[in-house]
């Protein structure tokens, strides 16, 4: 662990703020930087006031809040993104503003500062695409994505790869699978509370509910992921996080309905499109090789059902009945 100044890039969203109390608990200076369009303050509260811990509002797409941000930085964690992976069919702009041009301007801040020693990404498992092989390993290609979050995530990568090889930092992508557990505020989660509290008779549910995905608990991948930078050894290093197994859309259907205590309920298929996807771009099985990272010392301690399982149920306490 760095005893260096920390960025953590979105760390007041679901995932970024997790990682922000490991970090605190571990006695780090730390800075956050987020524009709260979709964190919340609310999910770092506890360490605003804390003489180690700094929390700047600003825009990564403007070049001089990112340079002001990287300051004297060693290590950045960059977690800002938009999350959602269905609003690129209707405003591709979104995703190539909060994602690429962001990650851009981040990347010149560390030009221009030149101190940052290691760049920490959080991708996505949907650069691989359709995968013709699972469970899918970090080798794979040719790199298809079918999303335009997927592809602005592969441009990142590309982009992160050749500023860490042509200006001298180290650079960890970590390609991750659907992350869930407390804080979360989008993914089919979410979205099936929200709409069994407006309907507790009836869920519709995207596509036909065969799709198979690994689901990991956010404790989980944040073990991975400091684990990836405490040990790996590479200049640059690509590590799939995820669970070793899937779970479908109709099981997790089931697990909500059961929590919410609810009986009765129609589960709606709208069928779906391109053979029972939830959207176009929806890629309908995923399954990633972790066996890089569990070579490091990491296991999930969690499945899929049990993730989906624990989340809901937290979830279910942070939400307004």
């Amino acid at each position: 662990m760095t005893r260096g100044k920390v960025l953590i890039t979105g760390g007041a969203g679901f995932i970024g703020s997790h990682l922000v109390d490991a970090l605190m608990n571990s006695n780090v200076n730390l800075c956050v930087f987020d524009n709260l369009s979709s964190g919340n303050l609310k999910n770092i509260k506890k360490w605003l006031g804390n003489s180690n811990f700094t929390f700047i509002k600003g825009d990564m797409l403007n070049p001089n809040d990112m340079l002001d941000a990287v300051y004297g930085c060693e290590v950045v964690w960059h977690l800002a993104a938009n999350p959602e992976v269905k609003v690129g069919v209707i405003n591709p702009d979104i995703h190539f503003q909060q994602n690429i041009l962001a990650t851009f301007n981040l990347l010149e801040a560390i030009r221009k500062d030149g101190n940052v020693k290691t760049l920490l990404f959080a991708s996505t498992s949907t650069v691989y695409g359709e995968a013709s092989k699972l469970p899918t390993p970090e080798d794979y290609a040719p790199l298809v994505p079918i999303s335009m979050y997927g592809s602005s995530k592969l441009s990142c990568e590309i982009l992160i790869t050749t500023y860490a090889h042509i200006y001298g930092f180290r650079a960890i992508i970590y390609r991750l699978a659907n992350i869930v557990g407390p804080r979360s505020r989008h993914g089919v989660i979410y979205d099936f509370i929200q709409k069994l509290k407006r309907n507790p008779m009836e869920l519709e549910v995207l596509g036909d509910g065969k799709q198979r995905k690994s689901y990991l608990y956010v404790s989980d991948c944040i073990k991975a992921m400091l684990i990836g930078f405490n040990k790996s050894i590479g200049h640059v290093e690509v590590y799939n996080v995820g669970s070793e197994d899937q779970i479908d859309v109709k099981s997790i259907a089931n697990i909500v309905i059961e929590e919410m205590g609810l009986q009765n309920v129609k589960v709606k298929f709208t069928g779906g499109v391109d053979g029972g996807k939830g959207w176009i771009g929806d890629v309908k099985n995923m399954l990633l090789d972790i066996t890089k990272l569990k070579s490091l010392g990491w296991m999930p301690e969690h499945t899929s059902a049990e993730s989906i399982r624990r989340t809901t149920k937290e979830l279910l306490n942070e939400l307004p009945a």
